[in-house]
């Protein structure tokens, strides 16, 4: 009896979560960066601190007063270093050349070649006779560029923004673009040897005249993790299908590269790993260092040495620590989908690979099968709502996929490798070698074409849901120590939180919701009651932009309206958007069948009144509300709500006459 008491008490005294510094240290640079983010660039909302809310007592709520105070002062002084780290890249990223007409010197970083244009990056950039940091997003006629080359050319450079509140435009801020251009022509100067990007371009090259169209454009994705060549079609499916990781050179990429590193290295026994972690370095050197190959370099890296020291592997403090290093030395990519989605990644599988893999071994399923059932689960747990709101849509089949994809991958990815590397060794057998792989690839195209990807959930959003989901994931792992009946009181007011929250934010009760979202070439406005949703497309918003809007926010529109000087460029994106019926102010040639086109300066569409001052002013007549609807130039004039173009994400709620900011 004595003996069971003691270990009672002893558990009793053990923290709710073991105290990990580290894990401190990455909690306080995120939640630094975060707050900084939301204040500076907009959108913080009530829910933004919830998080904060529920987990900060857990994890600091340690028996140990000495524990306590440490892990305090970890939080506080890296919250401090976050919020420093960002703001010092802000006020870098908005310094700089003005926008004007420059002569530019600049080495191409990365290529996007597509049909008759390429669009590449490029830094070490020389700006009217001046250096300057940041670099430079470049568009130009012709398939020539590759990485390394060095270009001059004058035109009109302009700066590119901060981002949005609403996450949409956040790609230049993260991968630090400054400036954009456009010149009608450049010159390409002596080329710089830059050995990974020159190695960058010969693979490219290479896959390309060996293997051709998109076979080519896969394998360098697959290689380089740019599948910015790839099509856009091909990889909307492999988004939806949810194998959109094997694109992108992440944890799966060097875990492979790594294991094999090791098996070739064995004679060396522990110090196998050195060679290993060296041909890491080098593989992520050539794929630019992307944050998800960085944070799999450094967990590696840190495997390593604790197993030089022989020490056990401890993911949740490897994967604080790649965290912590990441976003002290490049703050901006807390804002990154890259960042969130790989390290969410991993910390699913940190808190729940173990825990469903014993559960499913009570249902004697075989090992393997058990291994990758719960690492897909896991993964997909954690990383749920990061995919809701960063593509709008989750897939159904993802699971299904991963468990055929994921096992092949390690081969595949191999095979691809060693025929790259025989191929530029030997380059008149470049065809032979690269057979089976164009083989390989031309049957996946075949594939991703035949299916059916439809299957997926949108047309929702989660907002403050999605944190409660987070909490939830936190609370139910075995990572927190919590009695069964508390653990269980806890999951169950979480699912009643999530509940409420999701049907809060999607749901319209008795009222009009506004949603308007700034692109960085148009404007889009979404006007929603209980029993209509109706779109207004602005000028200069592609197809992709519609859908991606749409995805977030409703699962159908009843109409669509343009409201664009082009008129008839801008018909064209919103008569595909889904709506049965679009509205435009002046008639045009149309050729559409299933999409009924009405003309004129007022219609109603349910309870709502629409009408047109010009072909970029619209009023709307709702619930004795009048909102002005201006996406010109020009400034909107006073009305009860007034929506102009670069005002950002805004949400409204109209009822009776009153404006509620939501």
């Amino acid at each position: 009896m004595k003996k069971e008491s003691g270990k009672s008490s002893v558990r009793l005294s053990l923290p709710r979560v073991n105290p990990r510094p580290m894990l401190a240290c990455v909690l306080g640079v995120s939640v630094g960066i975060f707050l900084y983010t939301r204040i500076r660039f907009g959108g913080l909302e009530a829910s933004d601190f919830l998080l904060s809310a529920c987990l900060l007592p857990l994890l600091f709520f340690q028996p140990d007063k000495k524990n306590f105070i440490a892990l305090m002062c970890c939080f506080c002084v890296f919250a401090a270093a976050g919020t420093v780290g960002i703001h010092v890249y802000t006020q870098n990223y908005v310094s700089g050349k003005e926008a004007g007409s420059y002569e530019v010197v600049g080495t191409v970083a990365s290529v996007d070649i597509r049909s008759g244009y390429t669009a590449a990056e490029l830094d070490g950039l020389l700006i009217g006779g001046d250096a300057v940091a940041g670099k430079l997003s470049l568009t130009v006629t012709g398939e020539d560029l590759r990485p390394g080359d060095r270009v001059r050319f004058t035109a009109a450079v302009s700066r590119c923004p901060l981002p949005a509140d609403d996450g949409t435009d956040n790609y230049f801020f993260t991968e630090n673009i400054r400036y954009a251009a456009a010149p009608e022509t450049y010159e390409e100067e002596k080329r710089e040897f830059h050995p990974f990007l020159f190695l960058n371009a010969k693979i490219y090259d290479v896959l390309k005249e060996n293997m051709g169209g998109e076979e080519g454009n896969i394998s360098y994705a697959l290689l380089t993790g740019n599948s910015r060549m790839v099509d856009a079609d091909f990889m909307t499916a492999v988004r939806r299908g949810g194998i959109a990781h094997i694109f992108a050179v992440s944890g799966l990429h060097i875990g492979i590269l790594y294991g094999a590193a090791l098996l070739l290295c064995r004679p060396l026994k522990k110090y196998a790993a050195l060679p290993a972690v060296l041909l890491c370095t080098f593989y992520c050197a050539l794929c630019g260092f992307s944050v998800s190959s960085v944070r799999a370099l450094i967990m590696c890296a840190v495997l390593s040495v604790r197993g030089l020291m022989g020490r056990k592997t401890d993911m949740i403090g490897s994967v604080s620590f790649a965290g912590t290093a990441v976003l002290v030395f490049l703050p901006a990519q807390w804002l990154s989908v890259g960042f969130r989605l790989s390290f969410g990644a991993c910390i699913g599988l940190a808190l729940f690979s173990g825990m469903l893999s014993r559960g499913l071994k009570k249902a004697h399923i075989p090992r393997f099968l058990r291994e990758y059932l719960s690492a897909s689960l896991a993964v997909q747990l954690f990383t749920f709502p990061i995919l809701i709101d960063a593509f709008g849509y989750f897939s159904v089949l993802g699971l299904a996929l991963n468990l055929i994809v994921v096992p092949l991958l390690p081969a595949a990815f191999l095979t691809l490798l060693l025929c790259t590397a025989l191929s530029l060794a030997i380059a008149p057998a470049a065809a032979f070698f690269l057979m089976f792989p164009k083989g390989l690839f031309a049957l996946l195209l075949f594939l991703f074409a035949a299916a059916d990807f439809k299957y997926v959930l949108t047309g929702f959003a989660f907002g403050a849901a999605g944190v409660v989901w987070l909490c939830a994931c936190l609370y139910g792992s075995e990572r927190v120590r919590l009695a069964p009946r508390v653990r269980v009181a806890a999951l169950s007011l979480a699912a009643v939180l999530f509940t409420l929250s999701l049907v809060a934010q999607n749901c319209i009760f008795g009222g009009v919701a506004i949603d308007v979202s700034g692109t960085e070439d148009g404007m889009l406005a979404l006007v929603r009651t209980e029993e209509t949703d109706v779109l207004i497309v602005g000028e200069g918003v592609s197809l992709r932009d519609c859908e991606d809007f749409l995805a977030r926010r409703t699962g159908r529109i009843d109409a669509a309206v343009v409201l664009s000087a082009e008129q008839a460029d801008t018909l064209n994106i919103a008569a595909f958007t889904g709506a049965p019926t679009v509205y435009c102010m002046r008639e045009s040639e149309d050729g559409f069948r299933e999409t009924d086109v009405f003309y004129g300066k007022k219609f109603d569409v349910g309870e709502l009144t629409f009408s047109y001052e010009t072909d970029e002013v619209l009023m709307m007549l709702a619930r004795g509300c009048a909102v002005k609807f201006d996406f010109g130039e020009t400034v909107a004039l006073r009305a009860d709500l007034a929506l102009e173009k670069g005002c950002g994400t805004l949400k409204y709620f109209l009822n009776y006459g009153i404006i509620l900011l939501l």
